[in-house]
């Protein structure tokens, strides 16, 4: 049986995620913008059948796939393996950055090297590390900030250090949930921050954030109809 013979047949977690998982590929290959891929990526946490999913990835290459082909629901779903998986040695796809009166970015799917050394002069950058492997359990990120800022995004679970020098300037450490997760990597942000400063914030990414309000919604639903079934036991015991 087809994909397309059975577009009325209702989606799994597993299939909203494994569209998913295509669509973050697609926007770190620069197939889509960020605008299309949050717009294609919330559609598909929010979607409740195949005939739902398949539009989102009909114009992409399935992972993996030499050429362009919708997501096949009937295969088993890619997973990277938590932390081990993603800790995956090798070279890192980015060594660094500079902002010069300008900004950079790095996020999405990349590989965060195990130094990773920014310079921002009058200007700004963000590493996002939510989405990252890791070349090594332990990475570097060295930031120098001369009137100017760099912000370090880091996942929840990840161990991090900062040990950064501020001069009329500084380093904040991340707030929030400080827990280390069995195998997680360890990130140290360093460097000199001169009359500007260096962020570090943990923060679950936007499709975590659909992901986790998509299972509330369930719960709840899953609440109420649990309360209608007791209320009719009851309401038989009554007659």
């Amino acid at each position: 049986m087809t994909d397309d013979a059975v577009p009325d047949l209702r989606a799994s977690d597993a299939d909203r995620e494994r569209v998913a998982e295509v669509l973050r590929d697609a926007v770190a290959e620069g197939r889509l913008d960020m605008a299309e891929f949050e717009e294609r990526l919330e559609a598909a946490y929010t979607a409740r059948t195949y005939g739902e999913l398949a539009p989102l990835t009909r114009d992409l290459p399935a992972s993996g796939a030499v050429a362009p082909g919708p997501v096949s629901f009937t295969k088993e779903p890619v997973e990277r393996g938590g932390w081990a998986g993603r800790i995956v040695g090798g070279e890192g796809s980015s060594t660094g950055a500079v902002a010069v009166m300008s900004g950079f970015q790095r996020k999405g799917r990349w590989t965060v090297p195990k130094r990773f050394t920014c310079f921002a002069f009058w200007g700004g950058g963000e590493i996002d590390l939510r989405e990252a492997d890791f070349a090594d359990r332990e990475v570097e990120i060295n930031c120098v900030a001369i009137m100017g800022g760099v912000q370090v995004i880091v996942p929840p679970g990840v161990e991090v250090v900062v040990r950064g020098i501020g001069v009329m300037g500084g380093f904040d450490h991340p707030r929030g949930d400080e827990r280390v997760e069995p195998g997680a990597p360890r990130v140290v942000v360093g460097g000199l921050a001169f009359w500007g400063g260096v962020g570090v914030e943990r923060k679950v990414t936007r499709a975590e954030r659909l992901r986790l309000k998509e299972q509330r919604r369930q719960e709840r639903l899953e609440r109420r109809d649990s309360r209608r079934e007791g209320r009719g036991r009851l309401g038989r015991g009554e007659r």
